[in-house]
């Protein structure tokens, strides 16, 4: 994928929209969350996602995006060893013991939202829930790095350190970026990388952190629908992402509930997701 490189501060007003933008596209979140399980298809998480965008009156800019073909789906949901951009499917029925991840985006008023989650369908194996309590953990342990005068590498490098100290690997391929006006702005911001090293982050600064994590080794591969990326060896992955606003007073998540609950915080088998 290529894309706008620019980066754009954006002022209070501007991300109080991407606030009220990260609502809406929370809401869909949770939405698809609570029709994850067994029999259910991916493409039931999609219309659940796409009900809640109808409701508001917006769009998501996945719909259409330009790729090898234009994406078909408002969400991507990726199943088990699929890490991102998986396309909904009708015949594709979640099974008891798969995970499941969606990433969606929001488009209001002109600026957009973006944020993902992997759950499982009922009870999964102990590695499977450390690496969905890992990946999450992951994210805030990058945003709590998300502050004005730091660098990309310091958020980069403790997302990395943070998974591969648990056992597990990030990708070296697909990474966070900066939001706003467009889906994909600058910065990149790896999930690996030198504390100290990289771009200055600066207030107004908007960025989809999102680390992707992956059981047995960082290599992936694109599958034959050309849009589906998958670990290369097949073992499970996960994937959490939040749009976060650098401001005075830290990082702001702009993708919670109206309530400040993450779109997964719910309870599930023995995973209980946290906030920070």
């Amino acid at each position: 994928m290529s894309w706008d490189r620019q980066i754009t501060i954006k002022s209070p007003e501007e991300i109080a929209i991407m606030r009220e933008a990260g609502k809406i596209n929370a809401e869909a979140l949770a939405a698809a969350h609570a029709v994850i399980r067994p029999g259910a298809t991916t493409a039931d998480v999609n219309a659940a996602v796409e009900e809640v965008l109808k409701k508001y009156g917006v769009y998501s800019p996945f719909k259409n995006y330009p790729g090898p073909y234009p994406y078909p789906a408002s969400s991507c949901v990726s199943v088990n060893d699929e890490l991102v951009h998986g396309i909904p499917n009708p015949k594709r029925k979640l099974q008891q013991g798969d995970i499941v991840s969606v990433d969606c985006g929001t488009v209001y008023e002109g600026f957009v939202a973006d944020s993902a989650f992997t759950a499982p369908v009922g009870e999964v194996s102990e590695q499977v829930k450390k690496l969905l309590y890992v990946t999450e953990q992951a994210l805030f342990v990058g945003i709590a790095q998300m502050m004005a005068g730091k660098r990309v590498g310091d958020v980069s490098s403790a997302i990395q350190k943070f998974v591969e100290g648990n056992g597990f690997y990030v990708t070296r391929v697909y990474t966070g970026h900066g939001v706003g006006r467009q889906m994909h702005e600058g910065p990149q911001v790896p999930n690996y990388g030198s504390a100290g090293r990289g771009m200055l982050l600066r207030r107004g600064m908007t960025i989809a952190l999102e680390p992707m994590v992956l059981i047995g080794t960082p290599e992936t591969k694109v599958l034959s629908d050309q849009w589906t990326v998958a670990s290369r060896d097949g073992s499970y992955t996960a994937h959490f992402e939040h749009t976060v606003a650098i401001t005075e007073d830290g990082p702001m998540i702009l993708t919670l509930l109206d309530d400040g609950r993450n779109p997964w915080q719910v309870e599930t088998g023995h995973i209980l997701y946290h906030s920070i």
